[in-house]
């Protein structure tokens, strides 16, 4: 049988009656997806572990894919506070841009294997509208990742840097999934190497 109960951190909701925020709905669905997984997380498992009525859940998500996308929401702000690290704009490019993309996967870590069965619901064949809606994340997340980084380019190079960029995070984010070594080393030293030979191309070009 499923063990459905909540988990200790998250019973003071039922204890006084105190109706959790946003974070501690996500943080409780993390800890229920990790038992359940992500497929079999329904809002009312979770308004049942939380001690509430499922209007609660509603107030702060509109739906399930709505946890997901708070739970990339998430890594965004990590990848964001990298760039207010002192003697950031000292850094090289290629170290700001790692750096930065490196804050976001690590925001993921204590739930990687979850954030995959995420990605796999998404990628549902009945999901295409979630499918839509990720790849305007792919899309959000790297221009995020430019702007925390401080490329400058323009025009024509501005586009086919978002091009690289992009194939880029969801080369890494999909090697970073499946790499079960020590902080990810080898997905680390993959990422360094590519930011190299992209920088190595980029001082090739026009201008």
């Amino acid at each position: 049988m499923i063990d459905k109960r909540p988990a200790s951190r998250y019973r003071r909701c039922m204890d006084d009656s105190l109706q959790p925020n946003a974070e501690q709905i996500l943080d409780a669905a993390l800890v229920l997806g990790e038992r359940l997984g992500w497929d079999a997380l329904h809002l009312h498992d979770l308004a049942q572990a939380l001690g509430v009525g499922l209007p609660v859940i509603h107030r702060h998500y509109a739906g399930k894919d709505a946890l997901a996308e708070a739970w990339f929401d998430r890594a965004d702000r990590a990848l964001l506070a990298a760039g207010e690290t002192p003697g950031w704009e000292a850094l090289p490019v290629r170290d700001r841009l790692e750096r930065a993309l490196w804050a976001w996967l690590q925001a993921q870590a204590p739930h990687r294997r979850l954030s995959a069965a995420m990605l796999r619901y998404k990628l549902q064949i009945d999901h295409l509208h979630l499918q839509a809606q990720g790849a305007l994340r792919v899309s959000r997340t790297v221009q995020w990742w430019r702007e925390v980084a401080r490329l400058p380019c323009v025009g024509l190079r501005r586009e086919a840097e978002e091009v690289a960029l992009s194939g880029l995070f969801l080369a890494t984010y999909a090697r970073w999934l499946r790499d079960d070594t020590p902080q990810a080393a080898v997905t680390r030293h993959w990422l360094t190497r590519q930011l190299a030979r992209a920088e190595a191309l980029a001082l090739r070009w026009p201008g």
